[in-house]
């Protein structure tokens, strides 16, 4: 068996994390990369060859990482064509986006709706969830706030 570098590791440990999150095992390998590869940006082919990925998983994972806002594309100076690299925001524009939230709330009321409303028989499931997203939803933008009051110009990114 062949032994991996501590950075592979590392975007294996990543990946088992993050499927257990019900996500691609790809999807967690180029995050834990990206997180901790020098250079900071990495090409595709960079990410395959260091992951023993293929260059459609690397394709596919990196359009879920930019959809996601977790990375990002940068030009390679003096090459043509681009890089990735992790958003160095990315978990505090994740985390400060309450529409997620809000989303889960929602659903959560339709349930309840649909089995008769607050009181119904079996709706403490969905009471209960409905009011933790609602918790959620109002209370994560506060600690974004907090955070980046605490630490300013920790995390900010370039667009």
């Amino acid at each position: 068996m062949t032994k991996l570098s501590t950075q592979r590791r590392y975007a294996e440990d990543a990946a088992v994390v993050l499927s257990g999150l019900g996500l691609p095992p790809a999807y967690g390998k180029l995050l834990g990369w990206l997180l901790i590869c020098d250079p900071p940006g990495q090409t595709s082919s960079q990410l395959a060859n260091g992951l023993g990925l293929s260059k459609g998983s690397v394709s596919t994972g990196m359009r879920m990482l930019e959809s996601s806002g977790l990375a990002r594309r940068v030009p390679v100076p003096g090459h043509r064509g681009h890089a990735y690299e992790v958003r160095p925001d990315a978990i505090i524009r994740i985390a400060a986006d309450a529409a997620k939230f809000r989303v889960f709330r929602e659903l959560m009321e339709q349930g309840l709706s649909v089995i008769g409303g607050e009181d119904a028989p079996g709706s403490e499931r969905l009471r209960v969830m409905r009011d933790f997203y609602a918790f959620v939803e109002r209370e994560v933008p506060k600690l974004v706030e907090r955070f980046e009051a605490e630490y300013p110009g920790k995390g900010e990114g370039d667009d």
